[in-house]
C-alpha cells in the first residue's frame, strides 16, 4: 500500500507532531487537510508544502467545538473528495500536582485531549461508513504507561482515548482502522503550556536531555498508515532509548 494520494486530516498542525507529521506525509504524496487554532501557522504551512510539490489545504479548527471537526471533515470530502484517515493529535499538558488544584486546566485537558478526539471521531465515522473504508489515528503519550507525579488528569486523558481507541477498533468491523500512537519526550513546545514554574523547569531540562525529533513520530504513523487495509497497527510506542 502507498500513502500516495490517501486524504489525510491532522489536528494540531500548527506545530510540533501534527507538523512535522503533515510535512512528511505531503512529501510521500498524501493529500493533507490540516486544522489547527492558529491559523497563521497552519495558513504558512499549507504554503511551504505546496511550495515543495504537495497538496495540502487547511482550516482554523479548534478541537473543543465539535462543528469545527465536521467542517474540517466536509472540506476534505470537498476537496478531494473523500477522507481516507483522521489524526487526532492535537492536545494540551499543562502538568500539575493535584494540590495545586488548577482545576480549570484539568478541564482543558479533558475537553482538549478527550472530548476533541471524540469530536473527531465523530465527525469522520459517517464518511468512513459510506466509504467502507477509513483509518482513525489517535495521538496518546508513553505519560499513560508509566505514571509520573504532575502528569495524573494529563495521563488519564490519554489513557481514555487509549481505550476508546481499542473499544472503538472492535466496533469498526474489518473495514475500519484504529491506531494509537504513545509519543514519549518529543522535541516540541509541549512544555510552553505547563504555567507551574518549577514543573515546567524540570520537564524542559528533561526535554533537553533526552527529547527526539517530531519526525519519529511522523514516521511512525506513516508506517501505521501505509500497511496494507487488512493490516492493522493497533499500537505504537516511540520513545528515546534514554526514557526511563
Amino acid at each position: 500500500m502507498s500513502i500516495a494520494n490517501k486524504v489525510v486530516i491532522i489536528t494540531g498542525a500548527g506545530s510540533g507532531i501534527g507538523r512535522a507529521t503533515a510535512i512528511h506525509l505531503a512529501s510521500q504524496g498524501a493529500r493533507v487537510v490540516l486544522g489547527a487554532r492558529r491559523e497563521q501557522l497552519i495558513a504558512v504551512l499549507v504554503a511551504d508544502i505546496e511550495a515543495n510539490g504537495g497538496k495540502a489545504v487547511y482550516r482554523k479548527t479548534d478541537v473543543t467545538k465539535r462543528d469545527d471537526l465536521v467542517d474540517l471533515v466536509d472540506l476534505a470530502c470537498e476537496r478531494f473528495g473523500r477522507l481516507d484517515v483522521i489524526i487526532n493529535n492535537a492536545g494540551v499538558g499543562p502538568l500539575s500536582r493535584f494540590d495545586a488544584l488548577r482545576v480549570d486546566e484539568w478541564e482543558q485537558m479533558i475537553d482538549v485531549n478527550l472530548k476533541g478526539v471524540l469530536y473527531g471521531i465523530a465527525a469522520a465515522l459517517p464518511v468512513f461508513g459510506r466509504q467502507q473504508s477509513g483509518h482513525v489515528i489517535n495521538v496518546v503519550s508513553t505519560a499513560g504507561l508509566k505514571i509520573l507525579p504532575t502528569m495524573g488528569v494529563y495521563a488519564a486523558t490519554k489513557n481514555a482515548v487509549r481505550t476508546l481507541s481499542e473499544a472503538l477498533r472492535q466496533e469498526s468491523g474489518p473495514n475500519i482502522r484504529v491506531t494509537e500512537v504513545s509519543p514519549g519526550m518529543i522535541r516540541t513546545d509541549f512544555a510552553g503550556s505547563v504555567k507551574d514554574e518549577a514543573v515546567q523547569a524540570a520537564l524542559r531540562e528533561r526535554l533537553a536531555a533526552i527529547a527526539i525529533p517530531a519526525e519519529s513520530i511522523a514516521r511512525a504513523i506513516a508506517f501505521a498508515i501505509e500497511q496494507p487495509a487488512d493490516v492493522d497497527v493497533g499500537s505504537i510506542v516511540v520513545r528515546p532509548t534514554a526514557q526511563e
